[in-house]
């Protein structure tokens, strides 16, 4: 019998939803993860108070942009950036997807 849980939390499986899709609206990685839409919107504002995502107003939607550039927290052994574990994640290079990857404005 395989056991039911992840080698991500729900914070990191949201912010690889967010990195795969900037746009993607938060009733989508509720439904993605599997959890309700007040704990996606809890996650996204953690997310967003440590840093690591920018929430952008697009109209009635919202576009985020991944913070790449910063430490993964509670990294054991090296720093790594989130951009790093989200390249591997994703499949897809996050320095050139529209993440920031210089300075923190």
């Amino acid at each position: 019998m395989v056991a039911d849980w992840s080698f991500l939390t729900n914070h990191g499986r949201a912010l690889v939803c967010i990195t795969h899709d900037p746009g993607v609206r938060q009733r989508d990685i509720a439904t993605t993860l599997g959890i309700t839409e007040r704990t996606t919107y809890g996650i996204i504002v953690d997310l967003t108070e440590a840093g690591y995502v920018v929430k952008d107003r697009d109209g009635r939607r919202n576009r985020y942009r991944v913070q790449a550039h910063l430490p993964l927290r509670g990294a054991v052994g090296r720093e790594l950036p989130i951009g790093e574990l989200l390249d591997l994640l994703v499949g897809a290079n996050t320095r050139s997807a529209g993440s920031d990857q210089g300075a923190p404005r």
